[in-house]
């Protein structure tokens, strides 16, 4: 009885555990291909570069059936336990916020933030993975279906974690949203179990960014190959990224006199507070390394999305 009763307790333990285990932070979103197809789309001025890009903010104002499509999806993923970011919500919180400039320029050297609007509404959403949705109305007679495609994408990195697609049942509702939760209903399980397992690889090996790091051109005369206590700059830059990544995982792929390019840069999720661990924490962090004694070096910090930030020495 008594060794009965310890399995009981062992096995709730192991629900427990279970239950409270960390899960991805997902934002359901229309896929690229649905927004073109749709008309959604916008074009504007990149570094004097025209670029057509889709517009989310216009079709979740336009599209009554997009608005309900993920949030059903959505609503799908959040009865399973993934945290869900809304991204109709986060635009508006973007458009509201005076902080979202333009440009950010060095008074020096005039480089410039090249963001998209999809990395500038990431950078503030902070989710784990985007779930892009795309659907196409089937009509055979009197008859609806729907043919979908799910595609999970790592948010950091913008590489495809994960995958489903299917046609749904025929039926005679011409409501979207139950048409798709008729159709991904089957496959949900699956799908989210890919996103799961791309999670749990993060846990374990850290998440993938890439830092970059470069010298003001303002007579400082400093460069990577300056030395502090006989050791280059470069040696110490590459000796702090050896101890902060998670198992020393990265790639020094570039180095020169004025450029350092480290990537594959795998960094932790989660700060040792708890909270999320992002790429530009985690390169504040070597910011406030260079600035401390013995080196002194001033530095500006520039985010080019979430997966991206360049580190530029000698000033603010």
């Amino acid at each position: 009885m008594k060794k009965f009763l310890t399995i009981c307790m062992a096995a709730a333990c192991a629900l427990c555990v279970s239950g409270q285990a960390k899960k991805p932070t997902l934002m359901v979103m229309p896929a690229e291909v649905w927004c073109f197809e749709n008309g959604y789309t916008s074009t504007y001025n990149m570094q004097g570069k025209q670029t057509t890009v889709p517009d989310y903010e216009r079709a979740y104002q336009q599209n009554s059936d997009l608005y309900n499509a993920t949030t059903k999806i959505g609503e799908l993923m959040a009865e399973r336990g993934f945290p869900i970011k809304d991204m109709h919500a986060t635009i508006r919180d973007v458009n509201r916020s005076a902080v979202e400039n333009e440009m950010t320029t060095s008074r020096t050297s005039g480089a410039t933030l090249a963001e998209t609007p999809l990395e500038k509404l990431m950078s503030r959403a902070k989710g784990d993975i985007l779930v892009e949705l795309s659907w196409k109305l089937n009509q055979v007679g009197p008859k609806r279906s729907v043919t979908y495609n799910l595609r999970g994408i790592d948010a950091y990195t913008n590489k495809q974690i994960a995958a489903a697609q299917g046609t749904g049942p025929q039926s005679f509702t011409a409501e979207v949203p139950v048409l798709l939760e008729e159709a991904v209903i089957e496959n949900m399980d699956n799908f989210l179990s890919q996103l799961m397992a791309h999670f749990d690889d993060l846990l374990e090996n850290g998440r993938e960014v890439t830092i970059n790091l470069n010298v003001f051109d303002n007579g400082s005369d400093l460069t990577f190959e300056s030395e502090f206590g006989g050791e280059e700059l470069t040696d110490i830059i590459d000796n702090w990224m050896a101890e902060n990544t998670v198992q020393h995982r990265y790639s020094l792929s570039d180095a020169g006199e004025t450029h350092l390019g480290f990537e594959q840069v795998r960094i932790p999720l989660y700060r040792e507070n708890g909270m999320p661990m992002d790429t530009r924490n985690f390169a504040g962090n070597l910011r406030k390394f260079l600035q401390a004694s013995p080196y002194n070096i001033k530095s500006k910090l520039i985010t080019k999305g979430l997966g991206r930030v360049d580190l530029i020495l000698g000033e603010k």
